[in-house]
């Protein structure tokens, strides 16, 4: 059913958003591939050309207004319409609330949060004027619970939430749902930097950080594949999901459920 529709996935040259360009490229779905690596973007575009459906590759700052207009506007030139946006774009910074840089506060606050609320802002003109639409946030278990020393990740993903919750209301009346995706912590580049991060700030090893920090919580002991979560994803975007809306769906194994 996704045959010929058109995504856009935002962070989606590596970790859970290549992953998810894949499955939605793999389903016929048509790419854009925005990241503020333009390098990385376009290897990943030309990964996925290589299937049935065609990717293109943007560099966008989503934090920024012109960037995210530029990006939706190349994104209908190119295939003449936009159907399902993936709000994936994220970064990570550890550090107590007393020592952690303003810059980065705001840094990581405009990527995953005004990011994600200009690209919604601008995505769903199209969507509305289509009659269907899909937008998936990329939410986290700390969307729901906290963690120390990780306060602008905490307190964006937990503000992304709140975002989905409005939108879905906003727009359910055009055949458009949004969702976010609250996963634990998933086998990423980006977790990868956070291993050593987190061992450095409660001295201890990188394996006890996995352990004991990441996995132990979980009921069960291991870190998601980006392609499980990838799955859901797609799900989302299927008609099969067409009755869900302004849900924050876990896929964390059992890490929230204690």
């Amino acid at each position: 059913m996704l045959n010929g529709k058109v995504a856009i996935v935002t962070g989606g040259a590596s970790g859970i958003g290549r992953a998810i360009a894949q499955g939605l490229s793999q389903a016929g779905v048509h790419l854009v591939i925005a990241d503020l690596n333009p390098e990385s973007a376009r290897a990943a575009a030309a990964e996925l050309s290589a299937t049935a459906a065609r990717s293109i590759a943007v560099q966008a700052n989503v934090m920024e207004s012109a960037d995210v207009r530029r990006m939706i506007d190349a994104t209908v030139e190119t295939f003449g319409r936009l159907d399902i946006l993936v709000n994936n774009a994220g970064l990570q910074h550890v550090a107590p609330i007393t020592e952690f840089p303003e810059e980065r506060w705001n840094t990581m606050i405009g990527v995953m949060l005004t990011g994600a609320f200009l690209c919604t802002k601008y995505a769903l003109p199209h969507m509305i004027r289509n009659r269907w639409g899909r937008i998936v946030n990329m939410g986290s278990t700390q969307a729901k619970v906290a963690t120390p020393f990780k306060v602008g990740y905490v307190a964006a993903k937990h503000a992304i939430l709140g975002l989905t919750k409005t939108a879905a209301l906003e727009v359910a009346e055009h055949n458009i749902t949004v969702n976010a995706l609250c996963p634990a912590f998933a086998r990423t580049p980006l977790v990868e930097k956070q291993i050593a991060a987190v061992a450095l700030q409660h001295n201890i090893s990188e394996a006890d950080v996995v352990e004991k920090l990441m996995t132990g919580p979980a009921a069960i002991h291991r870190l998601l594949e980006p392609t499980e979560i990838a799955s859901l994803a797609l799900y989302l975007c299927s008609d099969a999901a067409s009755g869900i809306t302004g849900a924050a769906l876990d896929i964390d194994c059992g890490w929230t459920a204690r």
